[in-house]
């Protein structure tokens, strides 16, 4: 063959280089995004960097246009488990022709999005796996971690995250730590809280009188062994002191409630794995994801009968608190080891005395501790922020916080609406706080209750972290309306001449569950807001409302009728006195044969009916949390209470599978631009059937009916009204799970759309959610 003239094919020229940047927001540090980062793109054969900056992850790929193009259609679907993904922002930029991909120092400074820190997650499977295995050299290593699990929040000081930003910079990588952190293909690549044997964090062991056991095998053996003797131990975990004892020795669990001031609230038991959950307690699928999952709260479970459990765990209980170890250490105490079996299951309580927070320091656990606990198993990593456990039970096989903290805590709430930097107090009782700007908002773990003083000092501790880490300086500040909350002069302290803004409690209940559920925050719906106390805007204590609200404001639509609350906290702590207050309003003699009437001295007695006839010293109150003390002391069942709600929740326990017969309570309700529901017909009915020998659990269903008839048709009432078709249950009566599900169950026959929360808890420990959506807000006019 010949040729007249040069060939015209010629060898296409390679695609020209693009480069791209891209900037993720979000919970992308602290949970091995750059490693992931830097594996998919050096396998695409991209070059580049990765970075952390205080505005969330920073990274630019170069390379041809289809690696390009496929780094950034799999970098969001495959980022690593922990990772929360807010915001994916995009810019191509021109090639600079570099080589290689790198992982460039974190940079410091200010951003308009700050990022977010990751939560503290149970160990992974592959650290257990080494923490199990005598030929790894971290065998036995209390402190096992890597970019998948570990501490997070607790530790974290500063961001962006790096180590020299935890509490983990006091503790120089050996060279075998440094080489996997630096290593690209290794599991542990950038993992900031790396350690081992060698470099530390270690474990001490601290007798109440003798000499401190130092080491890990001999500190472990030690606190094993003051377990297995009956003693109580004080154990370091991730977010503070918990105090242990064996679960199954009546004899420790008394002590430790003795010591504890306990009185009868339950207490949390940590299981070793699942087979051991369900030796205690009844467990399904969707509690065994809750129990194995990352955030490991302590899930409240159906008791079994068989439970080797102490009674004194949670007396007069049917369910058990259970949780699964959440750190090596935690696995190490409970399992095996070279001094034997396990301990068995363990009681693990708040290390702090009621009512207190928890104890985090080393030097305080020493002191406020003393008289708790017969020694203290610690170790050398500070806690730089306190996080008690989170505690949810299942409703309907879905999730409801009971309280978000260790594992939630600070992963943000996405809010409906922008909101300018607000903070909100939050409440007396379950304290949290919350800082929110543009559409985020951040709460904090577990507080506690607002009436001591290290309560407030933490509450400062927390907001100041939550300030430094989100880069929000709140310009507006939001308390409840009481005057007289702690929580209230708080804020007032907080914000000084600037003053707070006021959000009505029952408001705020409904308005964070308008905010977690992610509807316009100016599209009102039905709320049902019913709890034990709240400041009315009349002066009264509310607890039993609907209200027509948005974000912004409020009407209230229908409410319980009033009866008199006469002697404030003392009725509280004693259900009888508010039973014989419904007993008067409803026109019910006090018969001596009525379990309140006989609970009740008669000195006590007299002074009572003389309160109730001339309304001296009482406040009038629509709670149903009130009611649910004044039916579970005419039952039999609570007269006084060692806890708050503690009535509320055996008078649920007693209707749970429990038939109610053909007879049925009803509240009649009067109509009116305000309807009331009058509880004087169901507390008659009540006394009735208890005088008629009926038994407490039958009484408990046909009241827990009653209610759940009364939701459905105030609701629906207020919606046909109003053409609002949406319906939100909140506040902390609707922790009740018999409640809540038949509740909703008849809502949703009639076509009513049913929020319920999944966020934060329906009780006041989610109420800070609720101030900062309000106080964000534009007020209407005519806002009550």
């Amino acid at each position: 063959m010949t040729t007249t003239g040069p060939s015209r094919l010629t060898t296409p020229a390679p695609p020209a280089g693009i480069r791209r940047r891209l900037v993720l927001s979000g919970v992308v540090q602290g949970v091995g995004f750059r490693p992931y980062v830097h594996g998919l793109a050096t396998g695409l054969g991209l070059a580049g960097t990765v970075r952390n900056d205080a505005g969330g992850l920073v990274c630019e790929v170069e390379g041809t246009p289809g690696a390009v193009a496929e780094f950034t259609a799999r970098l969001v679907p495959g980022a690593p488990p922990l990772a929360v993904i807010d915001d994916v922002r995009t810019a191509d930029l021109p090639p600079s022709g570099g080589h290689g991909f790198t992982i460039e120092r974190s940079a410091a400074g200010s951003a308009a999005e700050p990022t977010l820190a990751a939560p503290d997650v149970a160990t992974c499977a592959d650290c257990l796996r080494e923490v199990r295995d005598p030929r790894d050299r971290r065998y036995r290593h209390p402190f096992a971690t890597c970019t998948n699990c570990g501490p997070r929040f607790t530790i974290t000081t500063a961001l962006p995250y790096d180590r020299a930003t935890t509490t983990m910079a006091g503790f120089p990588m050996c060279p075998r730590c440094a080489r996997e952190y630096a290593d690209p293909a290794d599991r542990r690549f950038h993992a900031q809280p790396i350690a081992c044997r060698d470099c530390g964090p270690r474990l001490e062991f601290r007798p109440a009188d003798g000499e401190p056991v130092p080491g890990n095998e001999p500190a472990l053996a030690a606190a094993r062994a003051l377990l297995g003797g009956g003693g109580v131990l004080a154990v370091k975990g991730i977010g503070g002191y918990h105090l242990a004892c064996r679960a199954g020795d009546a004899a420790a669990v008394g002590t430790l409630r003795r010591r504890k001031r306990r009185g009868a609230k339950p207490f949390a038991v940590m299981v070793a794995d699942l087979p051991a959950a369900r030796a205690l307690a009844e467990v399904d699928d969707a509690a065994a994801r809750l129990l194995t999952g990352p955030a490991r709260p302590i899930v409240l479970l159906p008791r079994r009968a068989t439970a080797a459990a102490a009674a004194a765990v949670a007396p007069g209980n049917p369910d058990l608190g259970l949780l699964l170890p959440y750190t090596p250490l935690h696995h190490l105490l409970l399992g095996p080891g070279p001094d034997g079996p396990g301990p068995g299951p363990l009681v693990m309580t708040s290390g702090n005395l009621g009512g207190e927070p928890i104890v985090a320091d080393d030097g305080e656990a020493l002191t406020r501790l003393a008289a708790l606990a017969d020694g203290w198993l610690r170790h050398d990593r500070p806690i730089h922020v306190p996080c008690d456990d989170s505690v949810v039970r299942i409703v309907d096989g879905e999730e409801l916080p009971v309280r978000r903290s260790r594992g939630y805590a600070p992963l943000p709430v996405r809010l409906p609406v922008a909101v300018p930097p607000v903070l909100g107090a939050g409440a007396e009782l379950k304290n949290t706080l919350c800082l929110a700007a543009g559409r985020r908002a951040w709460l904090s773990g577990h507080i506690g209750d607002m009436d001591d003083l290290a309560t407030l000092d933490t509450a400062t501790a927390a907001e100041r972290h939550l300030e430094h880490l989100t880069a929000v300086r709140p310009r507006v500040v939001a308390a409840d309306a009481h005057p007289g909350y702690r929580s209230r002069a708080w804020a007032q302290r907080r914000a000084g001449k600037q003053g707070v803004r006021s959000v009505q409690h029952h408001h705020a209940h409904v308005a964070s569950l308008i905010a977690e559920s992610g509807r316009p925050a100016d599209r009102p719906i039905v709320g049902v807001a019913f709890d034990g106390t709240g400041y009315g805007t009349d002066g009264a204590v509310w607890g039993g409302e609907v209200l027509l609200a948005d974000g912004a404001g409020f009407t209230r639509r229908a409410h319980l009728a009033y009866v008199p609350l006469p002697g404030g906290d003392a009725t509280v702590d004693r259900p009888y006195r508010m039973a014989l207050a419904h007993l008067a309003a409803a026109g019910v003699p006090w018969h001596p044969d009525l379990p309140p009437v006989a609970a009740c001295p008669a000195p006590e007695r007299r002074v009572l009916a003389h309160q109730l006839a001339t309304g001296l010293g009482c406040v009038p109150t629509s709670s149903v949390g009130r009611l649910f003390d004044a039916v579970a002391a005419l039952a039999g069942i609570r007269q006084v209470v060692d806890f708050e709600a503690q009535a509320a929740i055996e008078l649920e326990a007693a209707a749970r599978g429990t038939d109610p017969g053909e007879r049925r309570y009803a509240f009649p309700v009067r109509p009116g631009p305000v309807r009331t529901a009058d509880p004087g017909p169901v507390v008659r009915a009540v006394a009735d059937d208890v005088r008629a020998g009926v038994p407490p659990a039958v009484v408990a269903a046909r009241f827990h009916a009653a209610l759940a008839d009364l939701v459905r048709r105030l609701a629906g009432d207020v919606c046909r009204d109003t053409g609002c078709d949406v319906v939100g249950l909140t506040g902390g009566v609707f922790q009740n799970a018999v409640l809540l599900s038949a509740a909703g169950r008849g809502l949703r026959e009639d076509g009513l759309t049913v929020l319920r929360h999944r966020v934060v808890p329906p009780n006041d420990g989610g109420l800070a959610l609720g101030q900062v959506l309000v106080a964000g807000s534009a007020p209407r006019d005519g806002e009550e």
